[in-house]
């Protein structure tokens, strides 16, 4: 990854350890190969995907035919890749808290099939669940969900290219990947000078997607039954337009204007606001095919041939014995026997050097570089950026890599994120299991600071 690139743009630098962190290459791999086989529910195991719904009940509830659609939808859920476009936050690129986002709507009196993220105070291990929502009972199953109802800025209903591995190739359009990167606002506005000036002037630099906002617009007003009309933008924090929309075989933006809500206007959802990142991050250079997920990658590099597996271009090789100047000679240290070890050192001298440390005394300086990889090492933000997006396992593959699978973690800022990151996780058990309420949880985020904005 290109990080330093990205340093004089936070918005870039931080989704590039979103890339990086948050949907690991093993996750990917064993849930395409479980979905693959035709299991799904050992493909939300994979992708750290809760399930909440049971298939035999709905039938019971809600008929077979709805039923047999819902399963459809499930054996082609690719839930590593709704993982991958689930919306974040600012400054770790988390996945925002609390959200129940809708994936599929079935029968008239719309049965939602949502994905919800735990609220802030449970979401160590950015665990994620899948369940049916149903409107007539709103708030049934939701347990201590904070919003249990499908939230009208964030749908991926209308955006199934998302998650659903059989529409995934539509990003490349829906994204507006296909375009120039220089196509002007007007392009897609109905080339309509003025609403092009007019949308220039309130979107400003901001990475929109204005050239396809006629075109999702139109969606967004299909789905609510109208071929024209209104629909609000929300750009900002506190950045709101209206849209005027004439649908058709061609839509077209007919005028726009800021105002101060939105109402009970329809609201273009967040995935049609803006450039999706990976075709920001793929323009600027920042990163290369092989870094995206696959299904990713086919969309937006058609033909691309094989490439790695997503976060690995330009990994380095397993670590050799690192050298340490020691008394004014080149000493190594490395592995031995499943612990790092001096291997320049008799065993004799390290007890007496290590007797010299229990002491207060200052050991040799390779026994101070074993101390400070145990306490302090320079992997930490690789190993915290792994713990905080829930790849336990490559956090730890991480710390065996440096310290040997057979060392006792010494006192120190490491083991203090491992062991945090453990008392974590049991707060998304108390919240699954609903038998706690935020102000009683008791195993905060460690007060380390966060260094890289989103």
């Amino acid at each position: 990854m290109h990080d330093h690139l990205a340093h004089g743009n936070p918005r870039l630098s931080s989704w590039l350890r979103v890339r990086r962190f948050a949907v690991p290459p093993s996750m990917i791999e064993t849930a395409t190969a479980r979905r693959a086989a035709g299991d799904w529910a050992g493909a939300c195991a994979a992708a750290a995907v809760d399930v909440d719904l049971d298939l035999r009940s709905t039938a019971r509830t809600y008929g077979r035919d709805l039923v047999t659609r819902l399963r459809a939808d499930l054996r082609h859920l690719a839930p590593d890749l709704l993982r991958w476009h689930l919306p974040r936050i600012a400054p770790d690129g988390l996945l925002r808290p609390g959200l129940t986002v809708s994936l599929a709507r079935y029968g008239p009196d719309p049965l939602h099939l949502v994905v919800r993220t735990p609220p802030a105070w449970a979401d160590a291990g950015q665990r994620i669940s899948l369940a049916l929502w149903d409107p007539s009972r709103p708030e049934a199953g939701a347990g201590l969900h904070p919003h249990p109802h499908p939230s009208r800025r964030f749908r991926l209903d209308l955006h199934q290219h998302l998650w659903d591995a059989r529409r995934s190739a539509e990003l490349a359009l829906r994204s507006g990947a296909t375009d120039p990167p220089d196509r002007s606002p007007g392009d897609a506005a109905g080339r309509d000078p003025a609403v092009a000036d007019v949308l220039a002037r309130l979107v400003g630099g901001r990475p929109c997607a204005v050239g396809r906002w006629a075109a999702e617009a139109a969606i967004v007003l299909a789905a609510e039954g109208r071929m024209s009309g209104r629909i609000g933008v929300r750009y900002g924090t506190r950045h709101r337009l209206v849209l005027d929309v004439a649908g058709g075989p061609d839509p077209r933006i007919t005028a726009a204007f800021p105002v101060g809500g939105h109402g009970a206007l329809p609201l273009l959802p967040d995935a049609a606001t803006w450039v999706p990142p990976d075709v920001e991050l793929l323009r600027a250079g920042l990163l290369e095919p092989g870094d995206l997920h696959p299904l990713v990658a086919d969309a937006l590099v058609p033909g691309r041939g094989t490439a790695a597996a997503p976060g690995t271009a330009g990994r380095e090789g397993a670590p050799g014995p690192k050298v340490v100047q020691c008394r004014g000679a080149r000493h190594r240290i490395d592995l031995v026997d499943g612990v790092l070890a001096p291997l320049d050192h008799g065993p004799d001298e390290v007890r007496r050097e290590e007797l010299l440390a229990a002491l207060t005394g200052t050991p040799l300086p390779c026994l101070q570089a074993i101390d400070a990889a145990h306490r302090r090492p320079e992997c930490l933000e690789d190993v915290r950026a792994r713990l905080d997006h829930g790849d336990t396992a490559g956090a730890l593959a991480v710390v065996e890599s440096l310290l040997g699978p057979n060392a006792l973690m010494r006192h120190g800022a490491l083991r203090d994120e491992l062991e945090t990151a453990a008392l974590r996780r049991i707060d998304y058990g108390v919240y699954r299991a609903g038998l706690s309420h935020p102000a009683h949880h008791r195993s905060p985020r460690p007060a380390a600071a966060r260094h890289h904005a989103h």
